[in-house]
């Protein structure tokens, strides 16, 4: 259905990458339709869409994954396109396909495409046939348990197990040695069945200390196909990705790197924006490990260094039109850093949290982003995934970015709920960060640095002093006074009193 003008769009998504996909919707003066759970009804991109529907209550499947009611919305609504955001449906090939059949575009590359990329095994098949380095391992399709352990010894260990049909850590565990691998493989498989329906797995040899790079990529149906640089995403907890920045501060080859990703794009040929993810070792070799067929919630970054829409980009692609820039009009100015803000307790393994948000404090200045679903009075569901907000900086160098990032985080909070806020600005701040030393097990390897602490006496006495005085508590370490109800941190109670 590409070549026709997009007029409207239904937005098959939620939060706060609906709201980002309505701006830009909005500019270009297309219409904008959103779509919500009952539990949703409340949030902001609810209300900021020219109109809504509701998909009812009830579990994620009756909801935001079920494709025939989305569908069906979208033809009573006379939606022209549908923009799938990420998460949810934007990586399945049966909803681009149903959305195609409906006569509707979908802003998105096709369902063919995605359903190739969407298989790890297939995707690799293709990426080896292209000529494109993969990480030694087993992709084949013999799955009994004794190949697998075979195939294990083969490759040494360490080693990953990684679904085959899916990512974001579902179906993945390291494995240290072979007395580990039985269980660890039979426990992927079975939680990759669970999470995508099919229990297939592929073995990798584990590099240790890698970093984890992508290159965004943008294609049209002409035949263009561009780079916008590198991304590099290593910082992760539960193999999610909490911290990201471009221009990476590991990549050795960089201009290899970036043409690897662009000819991986025109070989298959691709359509609209991607992203082609790679493993870098020590050494700074880097090999390929899957695409993502969608926008990546770390877009903002790559849009703050190129000045580029990619939202935009898609909309124009999707309608029909070219790649808005040649390769050679693509520029990347200064560094940009993101992280995600998660309703979580970093200090308790993570955990998911939930409650009433009272109130959002919303960072201002020069060179700061931040893209957030929610505000004052909004419920979190513990059901869908804990990301609350996005919050970027850019900066000349990498340095100011950090700065102007943790002094942004200062001045954002979501009282009520506790966030990993203060988690995030212990990473930016600490040497190993500012040192570039950001592999994948960053996490862990850091713990002891980035680790709460508790408060010094003279702290402890100047956040009593404020709070005593009827003022905002004060947040040793940065130059404003904290916000109130702000739960992450260790000082807000203090000698019986509660900042509220």
């Amino acid at each position: 259905m590409q070549g026709r003008p997009i007029t409207s769009i239904l937005i098959a998504n939620r939060g706060e990458i609906a709201l980002r996909v309505m701006a830009s919707a909005r500019a270009m003066g297309i219409r904008t339709i959103a779509i919500y759970a009952e539990d949703d009804a409340h949030l902001p991109f609810v209300r900021e869409a020219d109109e809504a529907h509701s998909l009812g209550d009830g579990a994620l499947k009756e909801t935001y994954l079920n494709i025939e009611k989305i569908v069906t919305i979208a033809k009573a609504a006379k939606a022209d396109a549908i923009h799938p955001g990420y998460g949810f449906l934007s990586e399945n090939a049966a909803f681009a396909e149903a959305v195609v059949k409906a006569g509707i575009v979908f802003i998105g590359p096709s369902p063919e495409v995605i359903s190739l990329m969407g298989d790890k095994v297939r995707a690799r098949e293709a990426a080896k046939k292209i000529g494109v380095p993969l990480v030694p391992g087993y992709d084949g399709p013999e799955q009994d348990a004794g190949k697998l352990e075979k195939e294990a010894q083969r490759i040494g260990f360490p080693l990953l197990i990684k679904a085959a049909a899916g990512g974001g850590g579902k179906g993945m565990r390291i494995v240290e040695s072979i007395e580990g691998f039985g269980e660890a493989c039979r426990s992927a498989q079975s939680e990759a069945q669970a999470a995508f329906g099919d229990g297939r797995v592929f073995l990798e040899k584990y590099l240790l200390r890698p970093r984890h790079i992508e290159v965004q990529v943008f294609s049209d149906s002409h035949g263009n196909h561009v780079h916008l640089f590198e991304r590099e995403c290593s910082i992760q907890r539960r193999h999610q990705k909490i911290v990201e920045e471009t221009p990476s501060p590991g990549v050795k080859d960089k201009a290899k790197l970036l043409e690897t990703a662009v000819t991986i794009a025109r070989g298959i040929s691709y359509r609209g924006a991607g992203t082609v993810e790679f493993i870098a070792d020590e050494s700074g070799a880097f090999y390929f490990l899957e695409m993502n067929t969608r926008l990546q919630v770390e877009h903002p970054v790559t849009e703050m260094v190129t000045g580029v829409d990619l939202v935009r980009w898609q909309i124009i692609e999707a309608g029909g039109g070219k790649v808005p820039l040649t390769q050679g009009e693509i520029r990347q100015n200064g560094h940009a850093i993101e992280v995600r803000l998660y309703a979580e307790d970093p200090d308790q393994g993570f955990l998911p949290t939930g409650g009433t948000i009272r109130r959002v404090g919303e960072p201002a200045g020069f060179g700061v982003r931040f893209e957030n679903g929610y505000e004052d009075g909004c419920a979190v569901a513990t059901r869908y995934d804990p990301m609350l907000a996005k919050l970027a900086a850019h900066g000349a160098t990498r340095e100011e970015a950090a700065e102007r990032l943790v002094e942004a985080l200062g001045k954002t909070f979501f009282s009520g709920v506790k966030t990993n806020r203060s988690y995030l600005q212990r990473i930016l701040r600490s040497k190993a960060f500012l040192a570039g030393d950001t592999t994948t097990d960053f996490v862990g390897r850091h713990a002891a640095q980035v680790a709460r602490r508790e408060p010094s006496d003279e702290e402890m006495a100047l956040a009593l002093a404020a709070v005593l005085g009827g003022k905002d508590s004060w947040v040793p370490g940065s130059s404003h006074a904290r916000s109130p109800g702000m739960t992450e941190t260790p000082w807000v109670k203090l000698a019986g009193f509660r900042v509220a």
